[in-house]
């Protein structure tokens, strides 16, 4: 690993980072592009623009390192459940726990808040992302089939825990 998880700050996006954030997107998913339908793909890499229309749904995190952003995740609040959206990594930052610190806040900030669990979807072809998913505590729910206009869908949970109201 060149670069550890020390080099990398977790904080809060401003709209002013949405074209980063796009950016973001569009890098980490390019790899991936041939596997969604047209439609799917430009649901999940939005433009600044659009990012920035969607910023009151709920918070952005970006991961930074050496002044740049490495990665982002956004959620949305869903009743007892905070759904977590647009998580990606960089491809020249992956390996270096910018996904596990990012999950973390978004964990951090539903505990204090008192959901009652995390969800997400990612579709099957993103083995790395679930297994990161599934290291973190989330499990397929069993829900579906779900798609993303016509790119498949899994959805996965993680329950906080019954205490938490």
């Amino acid at each position: 690993m060149e670069k550890d998880a020390a080099a990398i700050c977790i904080r809060t996006a401003t709209p002013a980072d949405a074209d980063s954030v796009a950016s973001v997107l569009s890098e980490s998913f390019t790899e991936y592009k041939p596997l969604y339908t047209p439609e799917g793909y430009a649901a999940t890499t939005p433009a600044g623009e659009q990012i920035r229309a969607r910023w009151h749904e709920g918070p952005v995190w970006v991961a930074v390192r050496d002044r740049r952003v490495v990665g982002t995740v956004s959620a949305v609040p869903r009743g007892e459940e905070l759904y977590v959206r647009s998580m990606a990594v960089i491809p020249s930052a992956r390996g270096q726990r910018v996904g596990e610190l990012l999950l973390k806040q978004v964990e951090e900030f539903a505990v204090a808040r008192g959901y009652k669990r995390l969800t997400l979807t990612t579709t099957p072809f993103l083995g790395r992302a679930i297994r990161l998913y599934e290291s973190a505590g989330f499990r397929r729910s069993g829900r579906g089939p779900l798609d993303l206009f016509g790119t498949p869908l899994d959805e996965m949970v993680k329950d906080l825990g019954a205490g938490r109201s």
